[in-house]
């Protein structure tokens, strides 16, 4: 009988403590590069609460090897870029900003110019390859999902779920200029407190400041614009004609990997939802040989260097120079390099193809990071608290190197005009200055204490838009007015109206009244 009574209570107690889990149907559109990392956390932990998640990848993705996956399922579709493949043009791209301090204002813009059209040959290939493909479009209407889960970094992903009709989630990192937000999403972005790109400013700005603020916001429109233009041919000939933010304003939640330990705050509506550092995890273990290598580092600990996985163009003079410099401080150094090795590396110096860098950056002996200032080796330099010494190449590095400056975490150098004594230096200051570890640790503190981790939050916004087919109570009413009703110039130009016409009335009605005065006046005087 009591073994009855136990097994009964075991029984019960484990009913009390089953919740049925809705599962959903998700389809994915990821990017390329350090994209493909942050939304892949994203879908392994969809997996993890026991969704069915298919990865629509383009045949020509370099980035995402769908023939390797587990967990999750792959749908491809065939591309031919030839001369256009992502790649190439990156490499491309980033020779060309190598080279510019070198080359002539021309040049340049001619180079840039061919790259941009290249661009746009991408996108049409990409999309008309994607939604011109009956056979892929067929198998994805059969598959009935529940929600697409989009990076922006793959064309027209947000006219593929509205040709599914089926909810869209945006998520990205800030985008250049925050164009995309602002523009499309709707989130209110003022240029008097909130910096944009490329200006090295903080949210702190004087007048000068402000005006070129102000320039490079109506700049980076003026691109939002003419890209939205050109996307518009692009579907012109896929569906009724559309443009940009027409597909990517119906987006029901945007995932920003952003918080607001490490950027500057500001208003945004209610279906934005800040998940940075969600690709953070403690270390694990590192390899043997390289465990080996970091703890003869002794005392002085290593040093991790990394300047991304799309920057290779380093050309020999700046990698001696490095080389050089890291030779010169007692600490280990751990590189993450492809390429032709320098000749100046020297015995405490190892370089590698890939390094494993969260694992690196959370281990006890690590002292210091080199990094470009890529979103993803920022946040895991916070959640680990490793001061940094930053080298921004392009994009939204600079602002985010500048913003760990401001905050006394970090020191920026330039990478053409830096010396080995500068990176010396700044090594030494970072590992022995306590202020930058100690202003790291307030910033990993402040990224730590948050009341649900940033990967939940993600999931849980993903599942909220399955359970509830959609987050349209989120949406603000500023998608649905023209630009002259959302800044209320029908009204200003109908209330300086009704001012103008009380005006013009009481203006009238003095001089009706001055001239009835002066009648009566002239007539008693012409009676006297």
């Amino acid at each position: 009988i009591m073994i009855s009574v136990r097994l009964f209570c075991f029984i019960w107690h484990g009913l009390l403590l089953f919740h049925p889990v809705q599962t959903g149907n998700v389809l994915v559109l990821p990017g390329e590069f350090s994209h493909w990392h942050n939304m892949r956390v994203i879908v392994e932990e969809l997996v993890e609460r026991n969704h069915s998640v298919t990865v629509l990848v383009n045949t020509a993705s370099t980035t995402v090897k769908y023939a390797k996956e587990k967990g999750f399922r792959f749908q491809f579709f065939s591309v031919s870029l030839e001369e256009h493949d992502l790649n190439v043009m990156f490499t491309e791209f980033m020779d060309i900003w190598v080279q510019y301090p070198n080359s002539s204002i021309l040049e340049t813009a001619s180079r840039v110019l061919n790259i941009m059209d290249g661009f746009v040959t991408y996108h049409r290939v990409m999309c008309e390859s994607m939604l011109k493909n009956k056979t892929v479009l067929e198998i994805l209407k059969q598959s009935k999902f529940d929600v697409v889960l989009h990076d922006p970094f793959t064309p027209c992903g947000e006219l593929l779920a509205d040709m599914l009709d089926v909810p869209l989630i945006v998520a990205l990192k800030l985008s250049f200029g925050f164009t995309l937000e602002r523009i499309c999403g709707q989130m209110p972005s003022t240029p008097s407190y909130v910096p944009t790109q490329p200006v090295n400013f903080s949210d702190r700005m004087n007048f000068l400041d402000r005006v070129q603020n102000f320039l490079q916001y109506a700049f980076h429109t003026l691109m939002v614009f003419t890209q939205m233009h050109e996307m518009k041919n692009i579907f012109s000939g896929i569906k009724e004609p559309t443009t940009l933010c027409d597909t990517f304003g119906k987006a029901e939640i945007w995932l920003i990997r952003s918080y607001w330990d490490w950027d500057y705050p500001r208003p945004f509506p209610p279906n934005f939802v800040f998940i940075g550092g969600h690709h953070c995890k403690p270390p694990k273990p590192l390899p043997k040989d390289m465990e080996d290598f970091v703890q003869s580092s002794g005392e002085d600990g290593i040093v991790v260097f990394s300047l991304g996985s799309i920057f290779k163009n380093l050309n020999l003079e700046r990698r001696n120079t490095f080389a050089s410099a890291l030779g010169q401080i007692p600490q280990k150094v751990l590189w993450a390099l492809s390429g032709e090795k320098p000749e100046t590396l020297a015995p405490n110096t190892r370089i590698y193809d890939w390094i494993p860098q969260n694992d690196l950056l959370g281990h006890p002996k690590t002292k210091a990071f080199i990094t470009h200032g890529g979103s993803n080796g920022i946040y895991e330099a916070i959640y680990h608290g490793v001061p940094v010494v930053g080298i921004p190449l392009f994009a939204d590095q600079p602002q985010n190197i500048l913003f760990m400056k401001n905050k006394g975490a970090a020191i920026m150098l330039d990478l053409f005009k830096m010396e080995a004594k500068d990176l010396v230096k700044a090594l030494w200051t970072v590992i022995n200055d306590p202020s930058y570890k100690k202003n790291m640790m307030a910033i990993s503190e402040l990224h730590h204490d948050q009341p649900t981790k940033p990967l939940d939050r993600a999931a849980f916004w993903i599942e909220f838009v399955m359970r509830n087919k959609g987050a349209k109570h989120l949406r603000v009413q500023a998608h649905n007015l023209t630009w002259y009703q959302y800044y209320c110039l029908d009204v200003a130009v109908f209330l300086l109206a009704v001012v103008g016409l009380i005006v013009f009335l009481m203006v009238k009605m003095c001089c009706f009244c001055i001239r009835k005065c002066c009648w009566r006046t002239r007539r008693k005087n012409k009676t006297e």
